[in-house]
């Protein structure tokens, strides 16, 4: 994804590639009592609806229920779900605490969560309460508190709970990963990850349409107008580090024989989402004066328990291409996104650069080599095919997912932690042990199999 441009227009095709090729369908296996997962959606906006169009190509799966306060939503909601032949679903939305009355349904097995973050973890503890299979989109949490209500309800109930993070299914990560498996770049020592993407036209819009050019937010706004930039006058802490951060966890066994430790923050000042007012609404508008908490650009350095660094970098207000910003280095070489580019000593001319391209090729990942030409159109490049796909399959056997409670704390905890660090001029923060010791005798998660 270059875009949420491109985000969007691919949205609209996932429809009409089902129309165009009526055989790209998937999930043919059942559950493991012959029955179809019975899924609902809490929140079908645009990140909702993307999901709602991929779980509509699976033959595994049944909409159950869709829930969603914005009534325009609701209806463009069904008219997929008719137009796919599933049948309608029970509807709920009527106030901000009817997903709870969905909860409670007797015919749903698992819940996808595609809300605004201040609804997260909430929403996450009640599905798990009523044990429901719980697919959470990021970030999960807020607060170190909602942090350990994920863990600990996760651990009262027994109900799975996964965070859904797609970057780590884009196929350039998993080669990379597959990459570090094999031990390619030796023993690993340093990355670098962040969200790098100019926002500015999406926390800032007319009003009228989600990406259209304006300078309107909070109630003046349109989709995530109406809530994220609210964050950056209030906070000033890396809001959304699990884009980058994930895939370098799994990479490097965070919770599973390795942890973070601590963490340190600094943040640049403020000056991205003021100029663009400024710039496109006059001076004179009312929202060129306020002032915006979040620095332009927030870099955190990671510690792990296994000697690891990791610089994560948010830098979302000002003007830029997008880029997530990946190096994974370890003692034999390393690979960067940005350039696309990797060294490997012994195999690289020495002290020059190869280009990626032949090294992702001769280590794609075996979902990809499998589910590759299936994942076209799905979103996000193919990623969002592979994170329903684990998320059907995990909830079918309701076994533990890739990414569960325990990695959703710890990924979140970068915001708290973050603000913590900034506000005590960066002060480095101890992070919780979310797996109270246990990480030490957990065992990796198979990350290399071809099923998902």
């Amino acid at each position: 994804m270059t875009s949420r441009r491109n985000f969007v227009k691919t949205t609209a095709l996932v429809g009409a590639g089902a129309a165009l090729l009526p055989n790209l369908s998937f999930g043919g296996m059942l559950s493991s009592d012959g029955q179809k997962l019975k899924l609902g959606f809490i929140g079908v906006g645009l990140r909702g609806t993307n999901h709602l169009n991929n779980a509509l190509h699976r033959k595994d799966v049944e909409i159950t229920a869709i829930c969603d306060i914005d009534p325009n939503r609701i209806s463009i909601a069904l008219d997929k779900i008719d137009k796919a032949g599933f049948k309608k679903p029970e509807v709920f939305g009527s106030n901000d605490y009817d997903y709870r009355n969905l909860l409670e349904l007797k015919n749903l097995d698992a819940v996808i969560i595609s809300t605004p973050w201040l609804w997260h973890t909430r929403m996450a503890k009640d599905a798990m309460l009523a044990g429901k299979y719980t697919g959470l989109e990021v970030s999960a949490a807020n607060t170190l508190e909602e942090c350990w209500d994920l863990v600990n309800t996760h651990e009262k109930t027994g109900t799975h709970m996964m965070i859904l993070e797609n970057v780590n299914y884009r196929r350039d990560v998993l080669a990379v990963l597959n990459m570090v498996k094999q031990n390619v770049f030796g023993e690993l020592v340093h990355f670098r990850c962040g969200y790098q993407h100019d926002l500015r036209f999406v926390m800032l819009n007319d009003g009228k349409t989600a990406y259209g050019k304006g300078v309107e937010f909070g109630e003046k706004g349109i989709s995530e107008s109406v809530w994220r930039t609210q964050h950056s006058v209030l906070r000033n802490a890396d809001v959304y580090p699990t884009h980058g951060v994930g895939p370098i966890a799994a990479m490097c066994d965070i919770n599973r024989g390795n942890r973070f430790v601590s963490l340190t923050s600094h943040a640049t000042k403020s000056r991205g989402l003021h100029n663009y007012i400024v710039d496109n609404g006059g001076k004179d508008h009312p929202n060129a004066k306020v002032n915006f908490k979040m620095g332009d650009v927030i870099t955190s350095t990671i510690e792990t328990a296994n000697g690891e660094t990791i610089i994560v970098t948010h830098d979302v207000s000002l003007p830029r291409p997008y880029s997530l910003g990946f190096r994974v280095q370890g003692t034999k070489g390393l690979w960067e996104k940005d350039g696309d580019r990797i060294y490997v000593e012994g195999q690289s001319k020495p002290h020059r650069w190869d280009e990626s391209k032949a090294w992702l090729e001769k280590y794609d990942h075996p979902l990809w080599k499998k589910y590759g030409e299936l994942a076209t159109g799905a979103g996000h490049g193919g990623m969002d095919f592979f994170v329903l796909q684990a998320f059907v399959e995990s909830a079918k056997q309701n076994i533990a997912p890739p990414m569960d409670a325990y990695d959703a704390a710890a990924w979140s905890a970068i915001t708290p932690l973050s603000e913590a660090s900034i506000e005590n001029n960066g002060q480095p923060q101890d992070f919780p042990d979310f797996t109270r010791g246990t990480w030490i005798k957990r065992n990796p998660y198979n990350w290399m199999k071809d099923s998902y």
